[in-house]
């Protein structure tokens, strides 16, 4: 595995600006990163699959500060580390909000690189991102607030104009 390519595992539901800084950092450091967008079972989503990949492309093809190799795709067959092993990534990235991010997502850190040796950096968000989560965005929209201090514009621009409908 190379540790030049990453995952940057999520389910981006919808995407924060959060999630965005995170790849943006996260595509300065490695040669190749992966935006994987994942189902969780745990988790309803508001938006489909599809839609989440089609507002990370727009969010991710306007931001000026994101280049390098960006791969945008969705997985649901099976561990996250096999996607991973399939693209010879060696790395999961994982922005941290919190305590309790850290100790949600450290264990499963651990079983990832015991299964596959795929190693996982977690990177703190700017502070302006810190207290926004996908889940809170949703809550917002769904009761006709103002997303946008939240959201990259292509996700403000989508939530404006009747996705709260599907919420």
């Amino acid at each position: 595995m190379n540790s030049r390519i990453a995952v940057v595992p999520g389910s981006f539901d919808p995407p924060t600006l959060g999630h965005i800084d995170v790849i943006r950092r996260a595509a300065r450091l490695y040669d190749e990163l992966h935006v994987l967008v994942v189902h969780n079972p745990d988790k309803e989503a508001m938006l489909p699959i599809a839609q989440r990949l089609a507002l990370l492309e727009q969010s991710i093809a306007e931001d000026e500060e994101i280049d390098g190799d960006v791969v945008i795709a969705s997985w649901s067959m099976g561990l996250l580390v096999d996607y991973a092993t399939d693209v010879g990534a060696g790395v999961l990235v994982k922005g941290i909000r919190s305590q309790i991010d850290v100790a949600y997502e450290t264990p499963m850190a651990i079983v990832n690189r015991h299964l596959a040796h795929v190693e996982t950096v977690f990177l703190l968000p700017d502070p302006a991102h810190a207290l926004v989560s996908s889940s809170l965005v949703r809550q917002v929209a769904a009761l006709g607030g103002d997303v946008s201090p939240y959201v990259p514009a292509a996700v403000a621009r989508f939530l404006d104009t009747g996705a709260r409908d599907v919420v």
